[in-house]
């Protein structure tokens, strides 16, 4: 009898979305290729490629999986609270594109209709570069854990540059994770490098010294570094190159050779200056850094701003413990200017973000950052197990709480200066989805709770918009109907099994739910 109930059910849903199912050729294809092979290739960093029908469909339950968490594309910036450049993340219709073409067959349409996927060469952006730096032939040797590994570069000059372009071209993107470009003038780096006698030496969190000036970093889908006009990042004469590249586990017995490529300038250019603004050491509000076993903590930093400055980009930095990061400012007239927001911090995808335009802080405003830290056994990212004491360090098992900023001080105008003006990125070769373009609500990514149901049953809606909701019972009834209700009363239902189905604009779908 249950089957017979879950089938007509199932059935009755199954006709309501029908007509509008997504398929490959028409829909997927076009968000797949726009966001996400530029990974997913066979030259790409990712594991797989997504550069064909079969193997998308192979790979849908990893595919969904990750959609629906927004673990990919990785963009753990919080799109609300502060907008950033070069954004990766995929749009609410693309994710319940792809969500919906996997729970409905994926479905291949018609392959003529498809757009032609992209050819991915890898060839250089700085063809012609003042400056190439590379790492000695590395091979990675046989590791159970994420290796960081630090390679010292020298220059070879003796005189000061500024930098206007920094293109970071890992040499085996199947192992390179992210890495990160520092300069270093204390001699620290090249110290711990000759006492390690294979090529670079191995440091987690940082390069060994907190003296060391970050440059750039690359992560998967990234591009080039190029600041705005009249500006340019300064390197000290004999300073010398650092380059931190995080090999997974998986990378034993690889070989990498990744290579840095620079552009610099001899006109009279703004100085941009790179450092931890808000940090772990002089502007904790409530610290040490120290989070006991079995503990949450959320810490705090201020720093006031000394003269008005412009703000080219923000980046964060925790390790494994590390559950959040923000950061914002306050202006003396009680303005708020959100910076940052990252509310599911994740040491594997950390990055240097741009602002779309460069933001100006006007003197006497107060930065703020806070972090919360999580040291229990709920954090599946504890190295720990049980949980020990977790202390401020440069181990990927000790923790840090740093803000990086680049920065100059202000000139009129900076505010206008266009750094991406792209509020989602464009279609792959303007290929325009079908599914996604019809005119249906945001919204049919709902929530019902609680399930079994007794008095109440709320709906979280993504996007709250118009909408009905009709609810039927196990035999295809119509026992309940309304509108706009986020707490519909079952009181007047029997026990038993219902499906409440959500329409607008004649896009339709549905939840199965109990009432006891």
């Amino acid at each position: 009898m249950i089957k017979t109930i879950l089938f007509s059910i199932l059935l009755f849903v199954f006709v309501s979305i029908k007509a509008q199912t997504p398929t490959w050729a028409d829909d997927v294809a076009c968000i797949v290729y726009s966001h996400c092979t530029s990974c997913h290739n066979p030259k790409g960093a990712a594991p797989f490629s997504l550069l064909d029908y079969t193997t998308a469909s192979l790979y849908a339950s990893s595919i969904k999986y990750q959609v629906e968490n927004n673990k990919m594309p990785p963009w753990p910036v919080d799109n609300s609270f502060r907008k950033m450049a070069h954004e990766r993340s995929l749009s609410e219709r693309e994710k319940t594109t792809i969500i919906d073409w996997i729970n409905n067959g994926k479905q291949q349409g018609n392959m003529g209709n498809a757009p032609t996927a992209p050819v991915y060469n890898y060839s250089e952006v700085i063809t012609n570069p003042d400056l190439t730096v590379q790492i000695p032939t590395f091979t990675v040797p046989s590791i159970t854990e994420d290796l960081y590994r630090c390679f010292v570069l020298p220059t070879g000059f003796s005189v000061q540059k500024f930098i206007t372009g920094i293109e970071i071209i890992p040499g085996n993107k199947s192992i390179v994770h992210h890495a990160q470009v520092f300069y270093d003038t204390t001699g620290v780096t090249s110290t711990l490098d000759a006492n390690d006698p294979d090529p670079g030496y191995t440091s987690a969190g940082g390069v060994g010294t907190n003296a060391a000036v970050l440059l750039g970093t690359w992560v998967p889908g990234a591009s080039p570094i190029f600041v705005p006009n009249g500006m340019g990042k300064r390197l000290p004469p004999t300073a010398k190159i650092v380059i931190q590249i995080h090999y997974p586990h998986y990378s034993s017995a690889q070989t990498d050779s990744t290579k840095i490529n620079f552009l610099f300038t001899t006109a009279s250019v703004r100085n941009i200056s790179d450092a931890p603004v808000l940090n772990h050491s002089t502007n904790m509000v409530d610290g040490p850094l120290f989070i006991p076993k079995n503990t949450v903590k959320t810490f705090h930093q201020e720093f006031t701003v000394p003269i008005q400055v412009t703000l080219l980009s923000v980046g964060p930095h925790g390790h494994l413990i590390c559950k959040s990061l923000k950061a914002y400012g306050v202006t003396l007239a009680g303005d708020t200017i959100p910076l940052v927001n990252i509310p599911e911090w994740d040491f594997h995808w950390q990055g240097s973000y741009d602002f779309p335009k460069p933001i100006r802080i006007p003197f006497g405003t107060k930065l703020y950052g806070e972090g919360t830290y999580d040291n229990t056994n709920n954090n599946s990212e504890n190295p720990n197990s049980p949980p020990e004491d977790v202390y401020l360090g440069e181990n990927t098992t000790d923790e840090m709480m740093l803000f990086y900023f680049s920065y100059l001080p202000y000139k009129a105008g900076d505010e206008n200066i266009i750094i991406d003006t792209a509020s989602h990125k464009p279609h792959y070769n303007n290929c325009v989805s079908r599914y996604a373009s019809l005119k249906y609500p945001d919204i049919f990514t709902f929530n019902i709770y609680p399930n079994p149901a007794n008095s109440v049953l709320h709906m979280d809606l993504k996007h709250p918009a118009e909408f009905t909701y009709h609810i039927y019972n196990h035999l295809g009834q119509l026992v309940m109907m309304g509108r706009n209700q986020e707490q519909i009363e079952l009181s007047e239902l029997s026990n038993g099994i219902y499906s409440i189905v959500i329409e607008q604009n004649g896009y339709t779908t549905s939840r199965l739910f109990i009432k006891e």
